[in-house]
């Protein structure tokens, strides 16, 4: 085994043990270099790039279904709305990334915190955001299979470096769902059932 094989094993096996893509994206923005690249090409980009804009789009819609359980079986405690408000912002953020990419802002490095749900929004204020800002980023999707930029085109995350559109799509389908598994009913994890990923999504 080489070094640069030894070292990306115990990043092989932390993406594993957390759950592929949304574990993947979480390594990689606390790593740095050969790893944080081999994880984006690998569990990021590769997959997302043998999916077209439509199955990108439909994973984004029953994954939404999904996210939209999770929520409205949590309880209503700080923590829960803080996920939310989490979800919420990293998502609204992400749109206005891949809205460069379709050429209608240009390009701001800022961070999602100004996107998040005030504070003090209430539970049921952030199902219903939840809900609407995952219509919005699937229709965004359809925007891109409508007018898709070039393949190379990339737009920078602040963490994991230059996406893709198809990369964005497949990182806040992966963000939302990895966690919003941190939801809780009453003293539980929410559990619903895991949505199936079409062949192509890898």
């Amino acid at each position: 085994m080489t070094h640069r094989n030894k070292t990306l094993l115990p990043a092989v096996v932390t993406v594993a043990t957390v759950g592929v893509a949304a574990g993947a994206a979480l390594l990689a923005r606390k790593r740095k270099g050969d790893i944080k690249e081999f994880v984006v090409a690998n569990v990021l980009e590769r997959p997302a790039g043998r999916s077209s804009f439509t199955d990108l789009g439909q994973n984004l819609e029953r994954g939404g279904v999904h996210l939209a359980q999770r929520a409205e079986k949590a309880s209503d405690t700080p923590e829960n709305r803080e996920v939310l408000m989490h979800i919420i912002g990293i998502e609204r953020w992400g749109q206005n990334r891949i809205r460069v990419a379709l050429k209608q802002r240009p390009f701001e490095k800022d961070d999602y915190h100004a996107y998040r749900p005030p504070a003090g929004t209430s539970l049921p204020q952030l199902r219903n955001l939840l809900s609407q800002t995952r219509s919005g980023t699937v229709d965004l999707a359809r925007q891109l299979h409508k007018s898709p930029p070039d393949d190379d085109f990339v737009v920078e995350h602040n963490g994991l470096g230059p996406l893709t559109a198809k990369g964005w799509l497949r990182y806040l389908t992966q963000h939302a769902d990895l966690e919003s598994r941190k939801l809780k009913a009453g003293n539980d994890p929410v559990e619903v059932q895991e949505p199936e990923q079409s062949a192509s999504a890898g």
